[in-house]
C-alpha cells in the first residue's frame, strides 16, 4: 500500500512526532501496519488505528475499536495489541528491547528491535481480533 492513499491527518501527525528518531520509528510503523493490515490509516484522537473489530463482554458492554494500531509519543512509541501482551509472550521474548503493558508496547528506537518479529505479532493480533467478535480484554486473558 502507498503512502498516497495515508491521509493528510495521518501525515500531519506522523510529520509532527518529535524527537525526530521517533518521528522516523511512527512512519516505520505506519508502512509496516498498512502492510500487514492491508488497511489505510485513521486517527482516533492520537492513536493511528488500522481496521477494527468489534467486541462484546458479558457484562453487556460492547463497541468497535480498530484492530490495529500505535501512537508515536515522546518517551516511546506505543503498539497496542488488544489481545493482549500475553497472548504474544514467546514472540515478544524474541523482539528486543522494549517495555510492556498489559496491551501495549513501548518501543523507544525500532532500530534496536527484530522488526519481522513485530510484523509477526502485530499480524497475529489483527488476525485474532478480526477473526469474529471478540470477547475478551487483554487484562482478562485471551478470548
Amino acid at each position: 500500500m502507498s503512502r498516497s492513499v495515508v491521509p493528510q491527518d495521518v501525515r500531519d501527525v506522523v510529520a509532527a512526532v518529535d524527537p525526530p528518531g521517533r518521528r522516523r520509528d511512527a512512519g516505520t510503523l505506519l508502512d509496516l501496519m498498512m502492510r500487514v493490515t492491508g488497511e489505510p490509516p485513521v486517527l482516533h484522537g492520537t492513536i493511528v488505528g488500522f481496521g477494527q473489530y468489534h467486541d462484546e463482554y458479558a457484562s453487556g458492554r460492547s463497541g468497535d475499536a480498530p484492530a490495529a494500531g500505535f501512537a508515536p509519543r515522546r518517551a516511546s512509541s506505543v503498539v497496542y495489541l488488544m489481545d493482549g501482551i500475553d497472548a504474544h509472550a514467546a514472540e515478544v521474548e524474541r523482539l528486543g528491547p522494549h517495555r510492556r503493558g498489559v496491551g501495549c508496547l513501548y518501543l523507544t528506537n525500532l532500530e534496536k528491535v527484530d522488526l519481522d518479529v513485530l510484523e509477526r505479532i502485530v499480524a497475529d493480533a489483527y488476525r485474532t481480533l478480526t477473526a469474529g467478535t471478540y470477547g475478551s480484554r487483554a487484562r482478562d486473558g485471551q478470548a
